[in-house]
């Protein structure tokens, strides 16, 4: 499969553009690959994703769960850690306890945050799916009483004049005692194991290269990261580019089992047999 041209879809979030530089540039060994990069809104990938679009991808984990016949995990390249989870935000004097009862803004049904919330509440919640960064500007303006952010918007929701109530990241590591698992990187089954190991060592080398060289994607990843403060954007790679990313192990693959499982329990997510791991045959 070596010295092929690959699709790769990855968000423009500051965390992808870091820790994807060093692959799409050809700045570490790529095998003979070559990368075409598609960027786009991680929900957006979700969608293309169950429809199998992309041969490599940015997944939330739930949207995994739900494409797991076509796609397989790397144990590179996630966004996985503790005190990173998605955050309920409300205006001033909202009351937690109707977090229930109204109906909230949300990054997508697909996205981790979805499903923590559906866990936290016992039932899906009622749902106004947009795009992450719409959240705040919509709970703002009193369109919903409540919203879940991720990404950037943990930085951010105070200059909007929201306030967090709810972290579902703590909840969760307080449920499991597990880091949360938000998104990872599958290949698409029909590119074989020795490709997904192969592209796995190479999502590795460009994480390690990026924490080895933080400055080599500084104007890649601003260029992408639109109107986000310089301060912004170091946090939030600082906070989603961690250890995890280059190896999920033995803790991080625990983790991503354990929401799997949970999100099957409670019929969120679909019953599945095959593999989890790309790198292993289907059957």
């Amino acid at each position: 499969m070596s010295g092929r041209a690959v699709s790769f879809g990855f968000s423009p979030c500051p965390n992808d553009t870091f820790a994807f530089f060093a692959a799409v540039q050809g700045l570490v060994d790529t095998k003979g690959y070559e990368f075409k990069p598609v960027l786009a809104d991680v929900e957006q990938l979700n969608q293309w994703a169950l429809a199998g679009e992309l041969e490599l991808t940015k997944l939330s984990f739930p949207a995994l769960g739900r494409a797991l016949e076509r796609y397989g995990l790397l144990s590179a390249g996630a966004a996985l850690g503790r005190g990173c989870g998605p955050l309920v935000v409300c205006r001033p004097g909202f009351d937690l306890a109707r977090l229930g009862e109204v109906e909230l803004a949300v990054p997508g049904q697909n996205t981790t945050a979805f499903m923590l919330l559906s866990l936290y509440l016992g039932k899906p919640p009622q749902a106004a799916c947009m795009v992450f960064d719409q959240v705040m500007p919509a709970v703002a303006r009193g369109d919903y009483e409540a919203g879940v952010i991720i990404h950037e918007g943990r930085f951010t929701y105070g200059a909007h004049g929201l306030e967090a109530p709810l972290d579902l990241g703590a909840w969760w590591e307080e449920t499991t005692g597990l880091p949360i698992p938000l998104g990872c990187i599958a290949a698409r089954r029909d590119l074989g194991p020795k490709a997904a190991g192969e592209l796995q060592e190479i999502l590795a080398a460009s994480v390690a290269s990026a924490q080895a060289e933080p400055l080599a994607s500084r104007e890649y990843v601003l260029a992408h990261s639109q109107e986000m403060a310089h301060q912004v954007v170091a946090s939030h790679i600082e906070l989603y580019v961690n250890d995890f990313s280059r190896e999920l192990g033995t803790e991080g693959l625990a983790a991503v089992e354990e929401l799997l499982r949970r999100g099957r329990e409670v019929g969120l997510l679909p019953a599945s047999e095959g593999p989890l791991l790309a790198s292993q045959e289907k059957f």
